[in-house]
């Protein structure tokens, strides 16, 4: 495999990450502001002791993905932050005010009005920041974002507010929430509160297959390249095939009430799902007029980024292991 492809696909890689560990931290918002009935306190409890050990190592996957992107693929990097500053301003802004409402709220006095204001604000940001992000992944597919030299010619709003663009931001939406909710069963610590999450969680996987419904009709005219790739490419049909199969099994074990194996499926489906976006629009990363092959770095380069991409690995997988170990539920499931 060329130095360039691997890259690629470790940059595909840390989204694929983010999306299963920090999209369910954003859909953990979603259910904090949908929270509702007689449990309603004990739902918003679990998600915020479910989020508390692990929002700020999941943003690792994020910036491990944007630092490769800068160093490997300048080009598209430097295409993609000019293209798309105003929705990724927007988009950093609402991760930021998301995490300090998030530590304000946990260490405010309870039941304070500060408090519920700073509750209300994690959860506005944590339902606009998936979309923001989503939109961003639908301009970056549409072909949309053009570029003439090294001068980017399609504006700065036009990308992104597109009607496929839209679709894509409300799709991760749907997605984030559905991951959450399908993780929320397996944490929750007494049966009324994971039969919550279980109905949740089949009501969002519902949405996320309308959601992507609407997304594959709209990508034949918003972004004919993925739609071609979504058709064509062999990779790509087999990891559609394998996201049906792991959808139906999330759906199946939900409904059978093992929780476990269920968050596994869910996570399957949603890192499938991301996967497949990028290997429908290889070779671009960003379409149509950047390339893998045109954007790479030298080969000097990418040889030290492959060099650090091991020892990162080495390090920072066990840390997150042993963290997530050390704050998995005691309580046996299901």
């Amino acid at each position: 495999m060329p130095t360039e492809l691997f890259l690629a696909f470790a940059v595909a890689g840390t989204f694929v990450l983010y999306s299963i560990f920090g999209g369910a931290d954003f859909g953990g918002g979603v259910w904090d502001l949908l929270a509702a009935g007689p449990r309603k306190a004990e739902q918003r409890a679990l998600i915020a002791r479910a989020i508390g050990p692990v929002w700020e190592v999941n943003h690792v996957w994020l910036i491990v993905g944007l630092v490769l992107l800068f160093s490997g693929f300048s080009r598209a990097f430097a295409v993609l932050t000019v293209a798309l500053h105003v929705p990724l301003t927007l988009l950093l802004l609402g991760i930021v005010f998301r995490g300090t409402a998030f530590t304000f709220r946990t260490y405010d006095v309870r039941g304070d009005r500060v408090q519920r204001t700073w509750g209300l604000v994690f959860s506005v940001a944590s339902v606009i920041s998936p979309v923001l992000l989503g939109m961003c992944v639908g301009a970056v597919a549409s072909g949309r974002i053009r570029v003439e030299g090294r001068t980017v010619v399609s504006g700065f709003f036009a990308p992104w507010l597109t009607p496929f663009a839209v679709a894509v931001g409300v799709l991760a939406l749907c997605l984030f929430a559905f991951l959450a909710a399908v993780y929320l069963t397996a944490e929750a610590d007494s049966e009324p509160l994971r039969e919550d999450f279980r109905r949740r969680a089949l009501g969002a996987g519902v949405a996320v297959f309308v959601a992507a419904f609407g997304v594959l009709l709209l990508s034949r005219e918003g972004a004919p390249q993925v739609w071609g790739g979504l058709i064509h490419e062999p990779l790509a049909l087999a990891v559609h095939a394998v996201t049906a199969v792991s959808a139906l099994a999330t759906f199946a074990l939900l409904w059978r009430r093992r929780f476990q194996w269920a968050r596994v499926a869910g996570a399957a489906q949603v890192g499938f799902i991301v996967f497949g976006w990028a290997a429908s629009q290889y070779p671009y990363l960003v379409v149509p007029d950047i390339t893998v092959q045109a954007a790479a770095a030298s080969p000097s380069v990418l040889r030290l980024l492959m060099v650090a991409i091991a020892l990162g690995a080495a390090l920072v997988v066990p840390s997150i292991i042993l963290l997530l170990r050390t704050f998995e539920p005691r309580t046996p499931h299901s």
